[in-house]
């Protein structure tokens, strides 16, 4: 029998000691919901845990990032959408003044709202903001190293020979347009909102493709398939707007095929002021480079080819209703194409909620506790630290024996 050293009581104690912190461990992970509590409880798993956390959080603001640029394109579209409106009421008033009932005074007072109406393309360009941010006044376009000149196509048209006549002008497929050397051909095209003419007849050469025509716009001719009309003058100021090429017979009777195929003009290059770039980043992923680009081109008066347009008689009336119309598809593609990035940041967002979920799914599986098993594990050790308790007070009793040999 020993006193100094309680053998018993020591191991008894030393269970108790341990059931007591396996108990404490429990209740932490119990008070905390988190099976991972420091990195002592598991090193590995803490480090992947934090990982996927910071995933987590990445893909949880980049669903928030793609919200805003939603709320960016909607912004622009809006504004985009009473462009079209006023568009639409600037080519109603050009058909109204391109009728000969209306007189000078008529057209004055047409001239009046068209001129307005143009002052508010601009005021929407410049002032259509998100977060102070500049949509529609070419600031968040893509960037221009030098102004650019326009290019108008006509593919209709086969190509045109140097020297030859207006009357062997053929179709696309050969077929002649049926234009007579009697016949009265007359151009018109706005430039910087002015309507500029030139006329000339069937039977006259072909200088340089139409450049004779179009003398007052210095347009260019290349013979590649078709007529390609570049304006000299780079820029918004020297584009030609709505090439419009009129052919009569000598009844001053429209030769409506020759007409329409000579007229079939499409902008190929449009033009271009300097500029740097402004395109704007949405960063929709949560790792480094999962962005996308977002370019919204200037929807200014000027760059639509509207600025100052004038509407004061029959034939800038007629002008302008093509121009308008060309201004219309400009604001349509580039609404087009903005309505197609929302609807892809849309899909970018369902998919990130998703991804979210799985992620946060397996991030749980590592770091939340089963609540269940540990309260099982907490009972567990509860009951062997109060067993330790009650043991070790037997084994503090044992020396007690000692006394009974001194009796």
């Amino acid at each position: 029998m020993r006193i100094n050293h309680n053998i018993a009581a020591l191991n008894t104690y030393n269970k108790l000691a341990a059931n007591q912190a396996t108990t404490s461990k429990s209740l932490e992970k119990l008070s905390s919901g988190l099976k991972i509590n420091k990195a002592g409880d598991d090193a590995a798993g803490l480090a992947i845990s934090e990982k996927m956390r910071g995933q987590i959080r990445g893909l949880d603001q980049a669903t928030a990032n793609a919200s805003d640029g939603i709320s960016l394109i909607k912004t622009a579209e809006g504004g985009l959408n009473e462009t079209h409106s006023i568009l639409q009421r600037m080519r109603e008033l050009s058909v109204q003044s391109a009728n000969d009932t209306n007189t000078a005074d008529d057209r004055a007072e047409i001239q009046k709202e068209v001129n307005q109406l143009g002052e508010e393309i601009d005021r929407i360009s410049n002032t259509t903001q998100f977060n102070t941010k500049n949509l529609l006044d070419g600031s968040m376009g893509k960037g221009v190293a030098a102004d650019v000149a326009n290019v108008n196509t006509n593919t209709a048209i086969g190509a045109a020979t140097s020297g030859g006549k207006f009357s062997a002008l053929t179709d696309a497929d050969g077929n002649s347009l049926g234009i007579q050397s009697g016949d009265k051909i007359e151009i018109s095209y706005v430039i910087n909102g002015q309507t500029k003419t030139a006329s000339t007849s069937g039977g006259a050469t072909l200088k340089v493709g139409f450049d004779k025509m179009l003398g007052a716009s210095g347009a260019t001719y290349s013979g590649a398939a078709g007529v390609h009309l570049a304006a000299t003058t780079d820029g918004f100021t020297g584009a030609a707007n709505g090439i419009t090429i009129t052919v009569t017979d000598s009844n001053d009777v429209v030769r409506a095929g020759a007409t329409n195929a000579l007229s079939s003009f499409s902008e190929t290059t449009a033009a271009a002021d300097q500029r740097a770039d402004g395109q704007s980043t949405l960063q929709i992923g949560a790792n480094t480079g999962q962005n996308i680009q977002v370019d919204i081109e200037n929807m200014g008066s000027a760059a639509l080819g509207v600025e100052n347009l004038q509407v004061g008689n029959q034939g800038q009336a007629n002008v302008a209703i093509k121009v308008i119309d060309a201004a219309t598809q400009k604001v349509s593609a580039e609404r087009s194409k903005l309505g197609s990035v929302q609807n892809r940041l849309e899909h970018t967002i369902n998919n990130l909620g998703a991804s979210s979920e799985n992620a946060t799914a397996a991030e749980s599986r590592i770091r939340d506790v089963d609540m269940a098993k540990e309260m099982m594990e907490f009972t567990k050790n509860n009951i062997l630290s109060q067993a330790a308790q009650s043991m070790l007070a037997q084994a503090n009793q044992q020396p007690q024996g000692v006394l009974q040999l001194l009796q």
